[in-house]
């Protein structure tokens, strides 16, 4: 039995190392992750045996360089203090397309280069090029395609979800989730509309939004968030906060939330009661918020639940899937999430992964939690989704069926 625990505190140790390991090297990305994003395409499209005309090497060189230079600058004035939405949008849009010239350089430039070379398909130049025009009509294609996915009103993702101390008079219960809505430079007030339009044709007994509404304060917001106003529910709206609004004076989006007619669970809950029986449904402010400097802000679930009837089942918002540890040791029965996007543009969902338990769907956390992560309802920065598609979800609550 020693021996058995010991190889599991070394096997737990060697995981930590690498997740710390991972984190660290995480903490550079900002530094060299341009550099990467625009040197590895610009060589495997241009210089790796294409011997492309002068004036097509050169211009195309000269065309990656001001991209590289480009996009840290407009980001860091369009999400910096300046707060301008039109660099904001040419450095996002800058920095999705340089991810999926990155990405489909590294997987077209291997895997393809190798497969023509055992084909035998043409000379080394010939390959290159092969390589630098497939990896073109790729990119371009999930680009427009991507941006479609990214502009479009979400699909409705329909699921049961089975609690078992859930009573018979709330089986049936459905609870719509948005999340991750990140209003932001690109107007969206008549997505907005569209949005809570199939959000009330759900007819939902509870509405959520599990944070991040948006990019930049509410009152600077405000017209494309107005919407969420209009939003129907039989017994609540409820709201957390997410570390997108702590990034833009998070008390202004709570009191225009609380304004628009939605209950901001900041470490509280409330009681929906149906046939009988009763849910207790529980928020808590987002992970960051404590680090915010914000007084009264943070994640404290034990203040959520004080005076909720322990034998009762509850159901928890909470924006970042991390918190589920916290919500499984409370005993909670359902916790609902975003923040991941789905990792938003493939592959990024297996860096978001380094930081979380879960990148989308429904997962088992413990003896009886589940967590359900959205991948989200609009897009964060690029205007693009690229396999990781939005989502507007309704769970449908169930009850244990009974025995027979």
């Amino acid at each position: 039995m020693t021996d058995t625990s010991e190889a599991r505190s070394a096997d737990g140790t060697a995981q930590a190392d690498e997740q710390n390991r991972l984190r660290r090297l995480m903490r550079y990305l900002p530094a060299i992750a341009p550099i990467l994003l625009w040197t590895v395409p610009c060589w495997v499209l241009l210089h790796a045996g294409q011997h492309w005309p002068l004036p097509v090497a050169v211009g195309g060189t000269v065309l990656f360089v001001l991209a590289l230079i480009a996009m840290p600058v407009a980001m860091v004035r369009g999400h910096g203090r300046r707060q301008q939405d039109r660099a904001a949008i040419v450095g996002d849009s800058l920095l999705g397309t340089g991810w999926v010239l990155f990405t489909w350089s590294v997987v077209l430039g291997i895997l393809l280069r190798l497969a023509l070379t055992l084909a035998g398909v043409g000379d080394g130049q010939g390959r290159a090029r092969i390589v630098t025009w497939a990896v073109l009509g790729t990119a371009v294609a999930l680009l427009a395609w991507g941006y479609v996915e990214a502009r479009r009103v979400p699909r409705v993702r329909r699921l049961d979800v089975q609690l078992p101390r859930l009573g018979a008079g709330l089986d049936g219960t459905r609870v719509a989730l948005i999340t991750d809505t990140h209003y932001g430079p690109l107007d969206r007030a008549r997505w907005s509309e569209r949005v809570c339009e199939v959000v009330n044709s759900l007819e939902a007994d509870l509405v959520c939004h599990t944070g991040d509404i948006a990019d930049g304060t509410a009152d600077r917001r405000r017209a494309q968030a107005t919407p969420l106003g209009t939003v129907r529910a039989t017994h609540a709206r409820v709201y957390v906060t997410g570390n997108h609004e702590y990034y833009s004076e998070a008390q202004g989006w709570v009191d225009l939330m609380d304004e628009l007619g939605w209950e901001p669970l900041r470490n509280r809950h409330l009681l929906i009661e149906r046939g009988g029986d009763t849910l207790v449904v529980a928020g808590v402010d987002d992970v960051t918020a404590e680090s915010s400097g914000l007084a009264g802000h943070r994640a404290h679930l034990e203040g959520a639940l004080d005076g909720a009837d322990a034998k009762l089942p509850v159901l928890l918002l909470a924006h970042q899937p991390k918190f589920i540890d916290r919500a499984a040791a409370g005993g909670v029965d359902l916790q609902l999430s975003g923040h991941t996007h789905g990792g938003q543009i493939w592959p990024f969902h297996y860096l978001v992964r380094l930081d979380q338990p879960a990148v989308a769907g429904l997962s088992r956390h413990g003896e009886r939690t589940l967590l359900y992560t959205s991948r989200g309802t609009g897009f964060w920065g690029p205007p693009f989704r690229v396999f990781a598609p939005s989502e507007i979800t309704l769970l449908v609550l169930r009850s244990p069926k009974p025995s027979s």
